[in-house]
């Protein structure tokens, strides 16, 4: 996409600032991600907004932004919480600490009912998370909105810079979404996110790299990897998609992976190392010594199946790009690391051979774009699956038997939430082994055996979750027909941890 005209969104480490970028992008408008010092390089934006932050603007490494480059590009910016405080010390007031931090509901209450708060309420829900607040504020600096003991949490410098203390992209500020809408009013023009158009320069940037050339992707059946496949076969390029079954998956699950390519017209090639992968997790219990075995031996078989690669195509997204970006300028707490950045594809993005076509879109995005491919819904609204497959959801050891329960499990409680309309209602469910055996009673003998925890949640984005509350009656009926059906299973749990502090998966 251009990067003129664009929302140009500066991240000063905040965990909602990914969220800043997809709720401007709901509204209609083409979001960027940048590192503060970034802003030599951003061309020529539309409107600016300057994230929160976990740093207070006292500390001695709190990040800091070229003003006098913020000035020159002539377009209105909103700084949010640290942005504000930030903007604040820009035009010559202060920030000081609070006598207590706040964090969580908090109500608004706007001094006019136009400008960045024109149809919001006298006293609407937003979400604070800070402990500074801003003090000694410059002359010409406006109040447009306070909190209930009267404190300014929204400023206005000049006709341009705007501040708010709270977070407008997160669903517990009720009306922040309109909020950030009344703020983008204030540029002139912004370019618009339309799939349709991203889609088409999408399709025209892979076939100018592409050419006559052979493009090599892994496919898993997941809603990236698949729209991936999909979107390389509409751009008419020689795609060789590759699928690895590394003997971890749900019940038939292969089979389901090569039946919907097959209804989509991509043909697949399946490397079968079950056995190689089960031998090698032998008498592993450690959950990160797993995920390396799995992960290390994904890589080897790929690369073995695939020899000398001319291109390689990802279905790296957005976010991926973010959380791996491991240098000195990320202001994260925690950096992941993802299966895409080994040495292998760094040597190949070094040499211009790694396609990424995905990487500016969002999962949301991504089932939009897969909807115009044509890709039937319940390919798309399939839930997340992780890549090292069900050793997640298998603490301790992993045996075939102990993988046959899971899958039998599973399938019982998919099946159900399908039969009673609620699978299309939740983010992600799954059955996880619980590996303590417990007394019980079958029939009229004494049994000693394992449990099961039914896991369903809601999210956005997995990185905050809450659990399902799934109807008593479907709870039952997946309970009976588990402890019916699995042999080596007594017991039946449901899983209401929220993320944090838990998971979503159990390893």
């Amino acid at each position: 996409m251009t990067e003129n005209n664009h929302v140009a969104v500066f991240d000063f480490g905040s965990q909602y600032t990914q969220l800043i970028v997809r709720r401007v992008r709901e509204l209609g408008f083409f979001a960027k991600l940048y590192e503060p010092e970034d802003i030599v390089n951003i061309g020529q934006p539309g409107a600016i907004i300057l994230s929160g932050g976990p740093k207070s603007t006292s500390d001695v490494d709190a990040p800091d932004i070229d003003f006098e480059k913020l000035k020159s590009y002539g377009v209105p910016v909103l700084g949010v919480c640290y942005g504000m405080q930030l903007l604040n010390i820009k035009f010559g007031g202060a920030v000081k600490s609070s006598n207590r931090r706040e964090y969580g509901p908090a109500a608004l209450k706007p001094s006019s009912n136009d400008g960045l708060y024109e149809g919001i309420s006298h006293e609407s829900q937003v979400w604070m998370s800070h402990s500074d607040t801003v003090s000694d504020l410059p002359a010409d600096a406006q109040v447009l909105a306070a909190n209930k003991e009267g404190t300014p949490v929204s400023l206005q410098w000049g006709d341009r810079f705007f501040g708010i203390q709270f977070h407008p992209e997160v669903t517990h500020s009720h009306e922040g979404l309109r909020i950030l809408h009344n703020f983008l009013l204030q540029a002139n023009e912004l370019a618009e996110f339309r799939i349709e158009d991203f889609k088409r320069e999408m399709l025209d940037g892979i076939r100018e790299k592409v050419g006559d050339k052979q493009v090599v992707c892994g496919v898993s059946g997941g809603v990236d990897s698949t729209v991936l496949a999909v979107l390389l076969k509409e751009a008419g390029v020689n795609v060789r998609a590759i699928f690895v079954d590394h003997g971890l998956m749900r019940l038939d699950e292969g089979d389901e992976v090569r039946n919907n390519f097959h209804r989509m017209g991509v043909e697949i090639e399946t490397v079968d190392c079950a056995d190689l992968f089960l031998g090698k997790l032998a008498g592993v219990a450690d959950p990160e010594e797993k995920r390396k075995i799995i992960g290390g031996l994904f890589i080897d078989v790929f690369w073995d199946t695939v020899g000398n690669a001319e291109l390689l195509a990802q279905g790296t997204l957005y976010p991926d790009v973010i959380e791996s970006a491991s240098n000195a300028k990320s202001k994260a707490s925690k950096i992941k690391t993802h299966h895409n950045r080994v040495d292998r594809i760094l040597e190949l993005q070094a040499q211009g051979k790694v396609l990424e076509p995905l990487a500016e879109l969002f999962k949301d995005e991504v089932r939009e774009l897969g909807t115009s491919l044509g890709i039937p819904a319940d390919i798309l609204n399939r839930h997340p699956f992780p890549g090292p497959g069900l050793a997640v959801r298998c603490p301790g050891d992993i045996t075939e038997k102990k993988l046959r329960i899971i899958r039998e499990c599973d399938h019982i409680f998919i099946t159900r939430l399908k039969d009673h309309g609620w699978y299309d209602k939740v983010w992600q469910a799954y059955a996880g082994l619980i590996p303590v055996k417990t007394v019980g009673v079958k029939g009229d003998e004494r049994s000693y055996e394992w449990a099961i925890s039914l896991r369903a949640v809601i999210s956005e984005d997995a990185m905050t979750a809450d659990w399902v509350e799934l109807p008593p009656a479907l709870l039952r009926e997946t309970s009976n027909r588990i402890l019916n059906e699995v042999d080596g299973i007594n017991r039946v749990l449901y899983d209401i941890s929220t993320k944090p502090p838990a998971s979503i998966e159990w390893e």
